[in-house]
């Protein structure tokens, strides 16, 4: 194929790619490949000047806006697209283009980094203050006017607040849908026989698009600011981005959290690098990348753009998708220590925000037929949480007729005993205490890091266990020999030496580690710990009535009845036998509380402790008084710091919070 015909099937393909994402709002290309084919297209324009065309996608932004039953509007200036840098060397390349055209780097102001939102351009046009006009990107300089669609989201404030902004101004943002937000409208769309939405960015361009504002409001859209443009050379209250956006905040218009700025390009590849490796994972909607900017907005101008339609003094640092398609081949059912049957699809591998991703969870089947997940499904997966994916729908249009529904189990696939559902809950239950898989999974979390923390006992050595009859149930850990061990597959001598050893040091864990460990239904770390701190005592919990349990603020009459029935339960019992015989501690120790050195302060843990787990930080820091949050924030007055503490670190220095290391945690609670 000559490079004029390859250029030529380029720009056709890119166009088909941007019709279906800006007009039809129904992508078949996926972003990285379209990103792909745009930069093979660019080069082979650079190389090759004489095919140059004002008309291809490379000098354009977005599709020309058809014929449509909204009005068009044209932007007071252009909306630009960016450019964009997949890796730490091209973020380099971008700062030495930025420097050659100043004569310098970025100056001391430096950079502005900001999230780059996964959802629809728009701009907002306010007159003294008042919202005018709302409407799509369009082609970059004329858009369509979607102002009642709009002024249906709730973020969009009608007035701007405070003062200082001009007479005629555009806000420049995105309009998108939270992860929340979206699967609810897909349940609710399901439940009443409607299609359901492929992903949240087309639900929420589509939204926009509505001919009847009424159906717009029904969607969760909501808004993000990020710029503003303004007729002429109006003078500008403030002289960099960052300024530009706490303005933006000040009359009332939501800008994306985690913005930073930064003073190097170390500095922005640190951001970059927290926000893909960890902050991504926790954002309720969905990003692409970071947009770094030259935080002067002098600079910016002297800048410019490039063919008037990408600017020089900003790049989008995108990053692997955190969502993807793939194909739902099965769910299997896991069976839990408390006999719950949960769901698990097992997907075709798929690469999901840099890792591969072979399964997701689905909670319960409940959810698997709200959502109206079939075998055979093309899905949208995401990573959650940092590690744990999660399918967010179908693509029901990817359908071909042979799809199976999804049915719920009568009958443990473990041990064939058939389930039962409490009316008020959600999941189904295998009633045999004597069930493989509920012990296999009971004896797993026993010896769980949080638990009772034995190392050295993976599910497949805890199946050699259960296999060889060497245990029953969590009792029958602390009989164990060395000798019995050793002749088990697998073990030398050594490993069975250092197993043992590790069972008999967790004798010594307290009361509510031991109540975490044994897995009573519906008491979660939080209820264990306040059960053992109340009672103090095994013995006094066991003796307690439904009544007194109910008593404890915090536990309420669900949870105390299954404490209590656990308490009874004939089987529990010949466990608890078994633990007291091997002389494990059945006791709390009295916490500080009142009188500790920690009282009352909130404390944050990051990063890794040289000796403590975070569990054993954790303990250590409520026994003395204080309380371990999740967050920094201004009511932080410690973090407690250890190695690759990263972006709460960087925040606790922001703030002036005080920060130690494990050495000082120790030193302060000895005293």
């Amino acid at each position: 194929m000559s490079t004029a015909t390859r250029v030529v099937e380029l720009r056709r393909l890119l166009e088909r790619a941007a019709h279906e994402y800006y007009v039809l709002d129904k992508p078949t290309l996926a972003d990285a490949a379209y990103d792909t084919l745009f930069r093979e297209l660019q080069s082979l324009e650079r190389e090759h000047p004489a095919l140059h065309d004002a008309d291809s996608p490379t000098q354009r932004v977005g599709a020309a806006v058809t014929a449509s039953p909204l009005a068009k509007y044209t932007h007071l200036v252009s909306m630009a697209s960016l450019d964009n840098a997949f890796d730490e060397t091209e973020l380099v390349e971008w700062q030495d283009r930025v420097a050659k055209l100043v004569g310098s780097a970025v100056g001391e102001e430096g950079y502005c980094c900001e999230l780059k939102i996964d959802g629809a351009a728009v701009s907002l046009t306010y007159r003294n203050g008042t919202l005018a006009t709302g409407a799509t990107r369009g082609n970059g300089s004329v858009g369509e006017d979607v102002t009642a669609n709009i002024c249906t989201i709730a973020d969009v404030p009608r007035h701007l607040e405070g003062s200082g902004w001009p007479e005629v101004i555009e806000i420049r943002g995105e309009v998108y849908m939270t992860f929340d937000g979206f699967e609810r409208m897909n349940t609710d769309r399901a439940k009443a026989g409607e299609d359901v939405f492929a992903n949240p960015r087309n639900s929420a361009a589509g939204a926009l698009r509505q001919k009847d504002p009424r159906e717009t409001a029904k969607k969760p859209l909501r808004f993000f600011g990020y710029a503003f443009a303004v007729p002429g050379n109006a003078a500008l209250p403030f002289r960099t981005q960052w300024a530009l956006l706490e303005t933006l905040e000040s009359w009332g218009i939501p800008v994306a959290p985690h913005r930073r700025p930064c003073a190097t390009l170390d500095d922005v590849n640190a951001w970059a690098r927290d926000l893909e490796s960890t902050t991504r994972a926790t954002l309720p909607f969905a990003i692409d990348g970071g947009v770094v900017k030259v935080n002067r907005l002098a600079l910016q101008s002297e800048l410019g753009l490039i063919g008037g339609r990408v600017p020089r003094w900003a790049i989008a640092r995108k990053f692997a998708p955190d969502i993807a398609e793939t194909v739902l081949l099965d769910i299997e059912v896991q069976v839990g220590r408390t006999g719950a049957l949960t769901p698990r699809a097992v997907l075709a591998p798929v690469d999901v925000g840099g890792a591969t991703i072979n399964y997701a969870t689905l909670h319960n089947f409940d959810l698997v037929a709200e959502k109206d997940l079939r075998i055979g499904d093309t899905v949208l997966v995401k990573r959650a949480g940092e590690v744990i994916p999660q399918i967010l729908g179908p693509v029901p249009e990817r359908r071909t007729g042979e799809e199976r529904v999804v049915q719920a189990p009568t009958h443990c696939p473990a041990c064939g005993t058939a389930v039962v559902r409490d009316e008020e809950e959600v999941a189904s239950y295998c009633p045999n205490v004597r069930c493989a898989g509920r012990r296999l999974e009971a004896l797993a979390h026993f010896t769980s890091r949080d638990a009772m923390d034995i190392r050295g006992l993976s599910y497949q050595r805890i199946e050699q266990l259960l296999a060889a009859g060497l245990v029953d149930d969590a009792g029958d850990l602390y009989s164990l020999t060395v000798e019995q061990v050793a002749r088990l597959e697998r073990f030398a001598e050594k490993s069975a030496e250092q197993l043992v050893a590790a069972i008999d040091a967790s004798r010594q864990q307290p009361l509510s580690r031991l109540l975490i460990a044994v897995g009573i239904r519906h008491v979660g770390a939080e209820s264990a710990k306040l059960l053992a701190r109340s009672f103090g005592t095994l013995d006094a919990l066991e003796a307690a009535s439904v009544d007194e349990l109910e008593a404890l603020h915090g536990l309420g009459h669900t949870m105390a009845e299954a404490v209590h029935a656990w308490c009874h339960n004939e089987s529990v019992q010949r466990m608890l036998s078994k633990l007291r015989a091997a002389g494990l501690r059945i006791d709390e120790p009295r916490a500080a509380g009142s009188d500790g050195v920690f009282k009352g302060l909130k404390m944050v843990l990051t990063g890794t402790l040289p000796t403590l787990s975070r569990s054993q930080a954790t303990e250590l820091v409520e026994n003395a008084g204080g309380k371990v949050t999740s967050s920094v924030s201004k009511s932080t007055d410690i973090v407690v710091a250890g190695e690759e503490a990263g972006s709460k670190l960087e925040k606790a220095q922001q703030l002036g919070v005080t920060v130690i290391d494990e050495a000082e945690l120790l030193r302060r609670l000895a005293t």
